[in-house]
């Protein structure tokens, strides 16, 4: 599947959500502690050493989000980064989710 070679592609609907047999062929790919919320999104939790390393670490997941064209939804609590991944335009998981998540897992 080689994700980190891969590149996101814009979506704007039109194409249905992965089902689960396809979530669970891409969560072989990433990190395992990426969770399935729903058949509908990707989390991760994130501990860093303090805020700053949060925030550092934060800005290069923008920097990716923004070279992607992929956009996670990220919330910061001080040390600790949750990252949350779906494709709004489809209400549900697509192959841009994993790459991201691979790219994430990189970092």
């Amino acid at each position: 599947m080689d994700l980190g070679n891969k590149k996101c592609k814009p979506c704007e609907g039109g194409i249905p959500p992965m089902d689960r047999k396809e979530i669970e062929k891409y969560m072989q790919e990433i990190n395992r502690e990426w969770q399935v919320v729903d058949d509908r999104k990707i989390t991760r939790e994130f501990k860093l050493v303090n805020f700053r390393h949060a925030m550092v670490f934060v800005n290069k997941v923008a920097d990716l989000a923004e070279d992607e064209d992929h956009h996670p939804d990220i919330h910061i609590f001080y040390a600790r980064v949750v990252i949350e991944l779906s494709t709004h335009a489809i209400k549900g998981l697509s192959e841009n989710d994993f790459i991201l998540a691979y790219k994430i897992d990189q970092l």
